[in-house]
């Protein structure tokens, strides 16, 4: 079949689309998206983070490496060392990630003139740091646990093992520079944090378990939170817990002790979790003891308006070491953060049951009496 030519073909009824048309549609369209493309430029200055200029920190770094002494220096402290004191005075470090990014410019500029490789996590400190692990039956992670806390600016590592039956022990006497506190009987982790806050006079305390080998890397912005002011750093689990629906009832007891003290904001952040770390100011604020119970601790200290905060997320939750205690609904450890957790609440409400209350005049008193 043979189709007629021009049949069926719809032909444009508008202006010709002529050069000069062309142009001046691109300029209504360029008219149009200028507004929005000026709001994009915008959006990305403010989103955009300024990189700072690590050049000098890199050379730094390399007149620092050309002092080292193999025969007199050891690596790692010697790089400390020179790091610390390049950095004491110097502006724009207030931030973390941009003192880290500091940090490892000197490092890599230390490596290349000095020939040696330091371990450790350029960490910028003006107040002395130490760290508690409490541990029981831990061999197996023990040695892992001390060697990434030696990397580290720390004054001081406690050891507070208790209860060990295992080759615990022999794993801390391996290592130098340790303060070990040793405990025959079962005492749990809550009463080794309190026994080590008192083993040491650090203005800066870290606290970890023996059983979870966390990166220097992550336990760093810990200990920078509590140097830059904070008397309480959390560990920001909130987002990796479920919908408060889904949510067992130690998260769900952990968020209403905040919210009952004022900081919703904390969520269910608790000091039952590590990594944690205390300011000096917050271990004798609320004393040594009440550590036992790292819920009452926390009331005490927001209660006493000290400075908490959750500056940093370790995930601990999929790492927990699996034990016969901590699995299954209602199991001992749970029972024990809820009973933990009353105490902190009872502790409130006995602490505030009078404040706010006007004490009434003669004649109310005698009012009330009267209608009995």
């Amino acid at each position: 079949m043979k189709r007629r030519s021009g049949a069926g073909i719809r032909r444009p009824t508008g202006p010709k689309r002529t050069t000069a048309n062309r142009l001046r549609g691109r300029r209504r369209a360029g008219e149009k998206s200028a507004p929005r493309q000026k709001r994009l430029g915008q959006m990305q200055r403010k989103t955009q983070k300024v990189m700072p200029d690590l050049h000098p920190y890199w050379r730094a770094g390399r007149l620092a490496g050309s002092q080292f002494r193999a025969d007199t220096d050891l690596p790692d402290k010697h790089a400390s060392d020179a790091w610390c004191a390049h950095a004491a005075n110097l502006p724009g470090l207030e931030n973390f990630e941009t003192m880290l990014l500091a940090g490892k410019a000197f490092m890599q500029g230390y490596t290349r003139s000095s020939g040696q490789s330091p371990e450790i996590v350029p960490l910028l400190l003006h107040r002395t740091a130490a760290a508690v692990v409490s541990a029981c039956n831990e061999e197996s992670t023990l040695g892992h646990v001390l060697g990434q806390l030696k990397r580290l600016p720390l004054c001081d590592i406690v050891v507070v093992l208790n209860g060990t039956t295992d080759n615990s022990l022999e794993r801390v006497l391996q290592h130098s520079g340790i303060t070990l506190v040793y405990e025959p009987d079962r005492a749990g982790h809550d009463v080794g944090r309190a026994l080590g806050a008192k083993m040491t006079d650090a203005e800066i305390v870290l606290f970890v378990d023996g059983d979870m080998i966390v990166p220097a890397e992550q336990l760093a912005p810990f200990l920078f939170a509590i140097d830059r002011g904070d008397d309480v750093a959390l560990n920001d689990l909130t987002s990796l817990l479920p919908p408060f629906a889904k949510q067992d009832e130690v998260s769900r007891i952990k968020a209403y002790l905040n919210r009952t003290l004022g900081r919703k904001d904390l969520a269910s952040n608790s000091m039952t979790a590590v990594p944690h770390a205390l300011s000096r100011r917050m271990i004798e604020t609320v004393k040594p003891s009440s550590l036992a119970v790292p819920p009452k601790a926390q009331m005490l200290a927001i209660q006493k308006g000290l400075q908490v905060s959750a500056p940093y997320q370790v995930d601990v939750i999929r790492s927990n070491r699996i034990r016969p205690g901590n699995t299954g609904h209602g199991n001992d450890v749970a029972r024990l953060i809820l009973g933990d957790h009353l105490e902190a609440l009872a502790a409130c409400l006995e602490m505030n049951k009078h404040v706010g209350r006007r004490r009434p005049s003669r004649t109310e008193v005698a009012y009330r009496r009267n209608a009995r």
